[in-house]
């Protein structure tokens, strides 16, 4: 008996409530079974096999949701795209007399049915991003705070919005880019390098329904982004287009740009227990990003800054990809100029300065393939990789065309990597 005969399915669902439409089951899933529009994530049942690709990489749990359904009244993506919460699992009698009805049916069918080839099977795309963290990373504390009535919320408080984008000749709003510093009093909300929070905008979008949370890369060290207090920071570029060029004002972005010193904001989270940055002595640290993407190196960066001038901790090599349309579309550009060279190995990648050939992180990674190679092979080193989904690829490739010009078998390398939480990628 194949799949499309068993009467009563377990349907995977995604829970609208605690989604932070982050979109990495969409990423993760090799069959293409998870789309979304402006308000939900959702599966298709006739393409969902359960192979669970896409839990272990949620940050939030939202993805982990069954319920046994008789095949015939599975709910379809349209329906659900319409939810704000998941339906009630169906009561056992009803399934069962479901089965009962449908099961004879079925049987009929399938042996009137004359036998069809099987079909070829479907290569599944390789994915070599870890959902493991480094064997030294610190504990992450998850879903302190949640969406949900019956969970607890938090409100911070703004205490600092900085432009951290340049403003030159041809600056303008499009790559308004912004560093906001919130504070959490005397509430408790640990977090580490390379975790996410939601940001809850107020007010409802034009069904009448309440906005979704969206997430943020925290861009501040686990001990503050003032050392010893109660805060961290986000990297958030106002959206005023969409990937496709077209005119929108993002709702978030901007409500969250536009903040003045004390505001509150709703905060959930924090999110995430894998993308987090090693921490025993001479580990080597890989940072590879675009734009926004720059926050979690952000804060990785300086909490190793932090270490080393405490002078308690031997560290590794840090290493930095950074790339942006132009160098005033860069966050932090002039803050990074002033790290010592000793400290970190910086490397910019600008794609549309004019006069110049278009350059992309990848680009500058395979001319820096003599030094990533020994990092490649150093179980001491770890990679990470965060931005624009479009970026994901070239990265990978660039990672692989160094390994295999130097011989190594790349998809032996890249699945050790994975195994071993030493390549993290985090893409949107």
């Amino acid at each position: 008996m194949g799949t499309n005969d068993i009467q009563v399915i377990k349907q995977h669902l995604i829970d609208p409530e605690i989604c932070i439409r982050c979109n990495t089951c969409e990423a993760t899933c090799p069959v293409g079974a998870i789309t979304h529009d402006s308000r939900n994530y959702v599966v298709d049942a006739d393409k969902c096999n359960l192979c669970m690709a896409c839990v272990p990489p949620c940050p939030t749990g939202s993805i982990d949701n069954w319920r046994d359904m008789p095949r015939v009244r599975a709910y379809s993506t349209d329906e659900q795209l319409t939810w704000d919460e998941l339906p009630a699992p169906l009561p056992a009698d009803e399934l069962a007399a479901a089965d009962a009805v449908e099961a004879p049916a079925a049987a009929a069918q399938a042996s009137q049915a004359a036998p069809s080839p099987a079909a070829p099977a479907q290569a599944t795309p390789v994915s070599y991003g870890s959902t493991i963290p480094p064997w030294s990373a610190a504990h992450a504390y998850t879903n302190l705070y949640g969406p949900k009535a019956a969970e607890k919320t938090i409100t911070a408080t703004v205490s600092g919005n900085v432009r951290v984008t340049e403003v030159g000749k041809t600056a303008g709003s499009d790559y308004d880019t912004h560093h906001l510093v919130l504070d959490f009093g005397d509430m408790p909300f640990p977090v580490l390098e390379g975790q996410s929070i939601g940001i809850i905008p107020p007010g409802v979008d034009a069904s009448g329904k309440a906005h979704h949370a969206r997430q943020y890369s925290i861009a501040s060290p686990r001990n503050g982004e003032r050392a010893g207090y109660n805060n961290l920071s986000l990297t958030i570029k106002r959206v005023l287009e969409d990937h496709d060029g077209k005119p929108v004002r993002g709702v978030a972005s901007n409500f969250m740009c536009d903040l003045k010193v004390g505001d509150k904001v709703q905060v959930i989270g924090p999110f995430g227990s894998s993308f987090l940055m090693p921490n025993h002595p001479k580990s080597h640290i890989v940072m590879i990003c675009t734009g926004t993407g720059s926050a979690p190196m952000r804060a990785m960066t300086e909490w190793r800054r932090r270490l080393r001038n405490s002078g308690k901790f031997e560290p590794g090599k840090l290493m930095l990809f950074f790339g942006a349309r132009t160098q005033e579309e860069l966050p932090y550009f002039g803050p990074l100029q002033s790290l010592p060279k000793d400290f970190i190995d910086t490397n910019f990648a600008f794609s549309r300065t004019p006069g110049q050939p278009k350059r992309y992180v990848q680009d500058v990674m395979r001319e820096r393939a003599a030094d990533l190679l020994p990092l490649l092979q150093d179980p001491n080193a770890y990679f990470y990789v965060c931005g624009l989904k479009s970026m994901e690829e070239g990265v990978v490739m660039a990672l692989r065309d160094v390994a295999e010009h130097a011989g190594l078998n790349w998809a032996e390398l890249g699945e050790a990597m994975k195994r071993q939480g030493r390549l993290h990628l985090e893409t949107y």
